[in-house]
């Protein structure tokens, strides 16, 4: 037996020189459902692998050499580096589902050490990231304690303000960046948009005359649904001034001015008080989990005694794990400084404060069916938000709205909504005695 060869018959891994392809294979077992190539030459997987990866330049190896995982996949990808063909860069849904599928194994030290010999030195030092990228933690922490107003403002601008014309071509119509409601399997986006609106609308008993602060209004969706099917008048607060922007034009486009206001405004500057009902939809993702009692105090103390809250937010599915997700893809390309809990702890920051919960409900089938609906979007508009955004930001975000449907398909994310309301002093809530909306 040749010192190349296993006592399998097959080629020893342990021994043979280590080109890139070997290395997938140690640190794979071999088994790949892709094919691989590289810019050395060397290949693995299946030759008629319907999705393939060809890794073009060694900045592109050092990326994955030194940050693996997601991470650097990403920055390669983003960068140019490597190239992923079979499927659409608008929905790269297929290949989250295959990479999922790999048998990745943390190598044995003496292993990881033959990899690193044979990557080289120059594999080994970080290029600098794309600039998508945000800032590590420890850069931002800098320019601030974390969910400061200042650093609260950069982060949601770097998320919010990519482009307003790019949202629209990935969002549709209702201009709704939070999960839908699917009130049927036939329903479309706009629908399942529409319904999730009502829904909320429903379960603030809202009715002509009454007061709504919308919290993280985005571009306005909820404020405009609630004056004109609601007769309300409503105040919408946003961090993202592309944002308020957006909803400004459009509130007047629709000649609801007398009713309907979105300031461009950190939620804690809001001074009116004694609404009827606060409705916050997708911001508690963005405050800390730490800034939990002042938050929910702030708006409990903006509500009017039996006046209703909905909280509508990203959970994870325990209540066990840190909040804080660092340097991972999700906190350098999409949000960061966000923060994610489970709903029990959510809800027991919600009742900490007085407020007394009355209803709560998980959507999270419904997000994964939104994310996808938004992926097609994406897919159908390629070419329009590439020239908008340009290619690498395009791409983050094709990865992004695939890798979340994935991430709730599968439970690793939840989204609840939590219906709660601010009682009178002698306990009266002003609640029906069953509910009294349409799920």
């Amino acid at each position: 037996m040749s010192a190349s060869t296993s006592r399998l018959g097959g080629p020893d891994l342990r021994r043979e020189p280590l080109d890139l392809a070997g290395i997938l294979r140690l640190l794979t077992e071999g088994r790949i459902p892709f094919r691989f190539t590289a810019y050395d030459g060397s290949a693995e997987g299946p030759r008629d692998a319907e999705i393939r990866l060809h890794l073009l330049t060694p900045r592109g190896a050092a990326y994955l050499a030194t940050a693996p995982g997601t991470l650097g996949m990403v920055r390669a990808y983003v960068a140019g580096d490597l190239v992923v063909r079979g499927v659409h860069p608008g929905d790269p849904y297929p290949l989250i589902r295959t990479l999922a599928e790999v048998p990745w194994r943390r190598p044995e030290p003496r292993v990881l050490a033959r990899v690193l010999r044979a990557l080289g030195p120059g594999r080994l030092v970080p290029p600098p990231p794309p600039p998508q990228e945000a800032l590590p933690d420890w850069r931002r922490a800098l320019e601030g304690l974390r969910h400061t107003r200042t650093r609260d403002a950069a982060a949601i601008e770097h998320h919010y303000d990519v482009s307003n014309t790019f949202y629209e071509a990935v969002l549709g119509p209702s201009m709704t960046y939070t999960c839908a409601c699917y009130p049927q399997p036939s329903a479309s986006l706009e629908q399942a948009q529409e319904h999730k609106h009502e829904l909320i609308a429903q379960k603030l008993g809202l009715r002509p005359g009454m007061r709504l602060l919308d919290v993280g209004c985005g571009w306005g969706g909820m404020v405009r649904h609630a004056v004109v099917h609601h007769g309300v008048t409503a105040l919408g607060v946003t961090l993202s001034r592309a944002q308020a922007q957006w909803a400004t034009e459009r509130i007047r486009a629709e000649g609801l001015e007398d009713q309907a206001e979105v300031r461009h405004l950190d939620y804690r500057d809001v001074q009116e008080s004694g609404f009827d009902a606060i409705s916050s939809i997708g911001l508690t993702e963005h405050i800390g989990v730490r800034n939990y009692p002042f938050h929910f105090a702030f708006l409990r103390d903006r509500l009017r005694p039996g006046g209703r809250m909905l909280t509508h937010c990203i959970t994870r599915p325990d209540n066990r794990h840190t909040p804080r997700v660092r340097g991972g893809f999700i906190d350098r390309y999409i949000f960061p400084d966000g923060e994610l809990t489970g709903a029990g702890r959510v809800i027991t920051a919600i009742q900490d404060v007085g407020l007394e919960v009355r209803h709560e409900e998980n959507l999270r089938e419904h997000y994964a069916r939104t994310l996808a609906a938004w992926s097609t979007n994406l897919a159908s508009h390629w070419d329009d938000c590439v020239a908008e955004v340009g290619a690498p930001t395009a791409q983050v975000w094709g990865l992004y709205l695939a890798g979340s449907r994935w991430g709730f398909e599968r439970r690793q994310v939840e989204l609840h909504q939590v219906l709660s309301v601010r009682p009178h002093r002698n306990g009266r809530a002003d609640f029906p005695s069953r509910p009294d909306w349409q799920g």
